[in-house]
């Protein structure tokens, strides 16, 4: 005790710049381990809280390259079916598709593309065979609108069709090459069976980074307890195609955490499973003997999180991601670093200290795709944000746990460490993501770091003053 160490945080230090190469920040790479197994396109793993991560939220992480972790505040049932809905592969052929028979008039067919607002139809039989298509452009000029269709529509043997089955790869070509925007899907006896659009094909690649797995689905994680359900909710989350399984709990050096860390991992070998959260090297080191394939650090640095005032306890966070990198990185274990980052330059700082990834709540609760209840608060748009441990969780949880029990009952065994407040809607994930790996790109181009690994190796860090943090801040001119 007579010699308390130093602890310190983002805001306690700044990154040296240094002679780089790099001309642009499109240049580099943030691709990252997350686990043992598995690496991502950009390094931000989304909370597992039930105001930040829900299966929406996952889909457009992973669609940017991140990952999301599907909070554990539900029924086993609702949270494996909130993984399957991530994983579900992402259809591109339309079945729901506008049809109309030949013999209908071009009056019929004109105010059909009126209420269903498209542009064209296939043209069928009423066994379903595609004869044709009829576009706005054929129905454009025509004085007589009692004119059959099959008088005016593109017929079968100009109508480009793909066989069912047909890939997205392969319907790209065909579009391209062909110069169309719908390729109809018929089977072998040209009955339709679908239909493939270009503006669909186009969504389908607009995210060549996205997370997905060997089956091209999207990745996914979960989390789980240490306590009561966790073994059937894992298997169930396994059955559903979850990617990562995440022991949540907050003081993750527990003897039942680590328990349930061996417990997982010898029951689902084949999965990667996150442990945590520590804020020591021995935490880490203790989970990762337990079988943990990444350890989570951070106790305390959350927005929502009040465990360093209500408990007492906590290590600043720059100083646990070192603590328990030096450790992890004797097993080759990635560290996410979770909690604490509140703008771009915190990422770059907790890669640079050598975490693997960083996990982000309050940043991405204001995005449209969280499930956080959006407020409107003198014409200007929130959305409510609460820790994990805060007494709204707490006492849910209790509620689902204990149902035979009184409100004030449940509420009087309640101590929170967390708290519940509200934040600026912020718009599309994919817009705040953009801002957050773009800072990151820039702090790796400071460092002439391509990669994310060569970012560790160049970081030297300088401990600041208040005043130097001040002077990082943006302020009025004094002139």
């Amino acid at each position: 005790m007579r010699e308390i160490p130093l602890a310190l945080t983002y805001d306690d230090v700044l990154l040296v710049p240094r002679r780089s190469s790099i001309a642009s920040r499109r240049d580099v790479d943030t691709s990252c381990r997350l686990t043992r197994n598995l690496t991502l396109g950009v390094p931000i793993v989304s909370a597992n809280m039930d105001t930040v991560t829900d299966w929406r939220l996952a889909v457009a992480l992973a669609h940017e390259g991140g990952i999301g972790i599907i909070h554990r505040f539900m029924t086993i049932a609702e949270e494996a079916a909130e993984v399957a809905r991530v994983k579900r592969p992402e259809e591109f052929v339309v079945h729901d598709v506008h049809t109309i028979g030949p013999g209908r008039t071009i009056r019929e067919a004109s105010a059909q593309m009126g209420r269903s607002d498209v542009s064209s139809m296939l043209v069928i039989e009423r066994n379903g065979t595609v004869v044709g298509i009829v576009t706005t452009r054929d129905l454009l000029f025509e004085e007589n609108a009692d004119r059959p269709v099959s008088e005016v529509m593109t017929g079968r043997d100009e109508l480009v069709t793909a066989p069912v089955g047909t890939t997205l790869t392969q319907a790209r070509r065909i579009l391209h090459e062909r110069r169309l925007e719908k390729l109809p899907l018929v089977d072998e006896s040209g009955r339709l069976k679908g239909l493939i659009t270009a503006r669909e094909v186009l969504r389908q690649t607009g995210h060549p980074q996205a997370a997905r797995d060997a089956r091209g689905r999207l990745l996914v994680g979960a989390a789980i307890g240490a306590v009561g359900d966790y073994v059937e909710r894992a298997s169930a989350l396994v059955e559903a195609g979850v990617d990562v399984l995440v022991v949540d709990i907050a003081h993750g050096h527990a003897e039942h955490a680590i328990a349930a860390t061996r417990d997982v991992k010898r029951r689902f070998p084949n999965v990667e499973l996150v442990s945590g959260n520590v804020a020591s090297a021995e935490g880490a080191r203790d989970l990762i003997e337990a079988g943990a394939d990444a350890v989570k650090v951070g106790v305390g640095p959350g927005a929502a999180c009040t465990t360093r005032v209500v408990a007492g306890v906590g290590v600043p966070q720059l100083t646990a991601i070192m603590e328990c990198v030096e450790e992890a990185d004797k097993a080759g274990v990635p560290i996410i670093a979770d909690g604490g980052v509140r703008v771009a330059g915190d990422i770059v700082k907790a890669l640079a200290a050598g975490a693997g990834t960083v996990m982000i709540g309050s940043l991405l609760a204001g995005t449209e795709e969280s499930p956080g209840t959006t407020v409107v608060r003198k014409g200007a748009r929130y959305k409510v944000y609460r820790g994990s441990a805060s007494a709204a969780v707490a006492i849910d949880r209790l509620r689902r746990e204990r149902p035979e029990e009184q409100l004030d009952e449940l509420a009087a065994g309640v101590v929170p460490e967390g708290v519940e407040f509200v934040v600026p809607h912020k718009g599309p994930l994919s817009s705040v993501v953009h801002q957050l790996v773009g800072g990151l790109r820039s702090g790796m181009s400071y460092l002439n770091a391509r990669t994310v690994g060569e970012l560790r190796e160049h970081a030297r860090f300088v401990r600041i003053t208040e005043a130097g943090w001040r002077e990082s801040l943006p302020r009025p001119s004094d002139d």
